[in-house]
């Protein structure tokens, strides 16, 4: 559990740095310049992440159960993950509307996997790993949003066209994962196949 919880601060501190420690992460830059800066964010972003996967999976071999999941909380699950896969899509896809409305759809999507993953799951191990993101996606979205109308930061109109190719993209990532690649690459089966 020790791994899992060091993983996640390392990973969503590092991803935060730059709203929570915005001077340092400034000063660092003119001091060493950008390509510094990236190389040490990948590094210990990379760090991070690993350490999730590794202490999260020795989590699940002896799990702290705090609460079963109803089976209908999986389908609920499966519903949530939707939109979360056509969010990140919205973040990668210039010129939706999806995009200029929410912002910073990266944000709102983590929000939404991680509380599918949430309420279809129970353990000490989930609440830590889905509850943290939570958290971390829900403080990220709203200092984001409040520093971009402080500094009047625009999203544009976006094109209604570009919301058709999101969705698309969205709901096609979402069905290879949910029927193909969560159970190859975490080995839980969303849909059962």
């Amino acid at each position: 559990m020790l791994l899992l919880i060091l993983g996640l601060i390392l990973f969503l501190g590092m991803h935060s740095a730059r709203l929570f420690a915005a001077e340092k992460r400034a000063s660092f830059i003119a001091a060493r310049g950008p390509l510094a800066w990236k190389g040490i964010y990948a590094l210990v972003s990379i760090i991070g992440f690993v350490l999730i996967i590794y202490g999260y999976g020795q989590a699940r071999m002896s799990p702290t159960w705090l609460w079963i999941s109803p089976v209908w909380t999986r389908h609920l699950a499966a519903l949530l993950t939707i939109p979360a896969f056509i969010l990140i899509a919205a973040t990668y896809v210039p010129g939706s509307c999806i995009k200029a409305r929410v912002g910073h759809p990266m944000l709102l999507g983590v929000k939404f996997w991680a509380l599918a993953h949430l309420i279809a799951n129970g353990t000490l191990a989930d609440l830590l790993l889905f509850g943290g993101f939570l958290a971390w996606a829900t403080a990220l979205f709203v200092v984001s949003r409040k520093r971009d109308r402080a500094a009047g930061v625009g999203y544009g109109k976006g094109k209604p066209v570009m919301d058709a190719v999101v969705v698309v993209v969205g709901l096609v990532a979402w069905a290879a994962f949910a029927f193909y690649l969560h159970g190859a690459w975490i080995g839980v089966k969303p849909m059962g196949v």
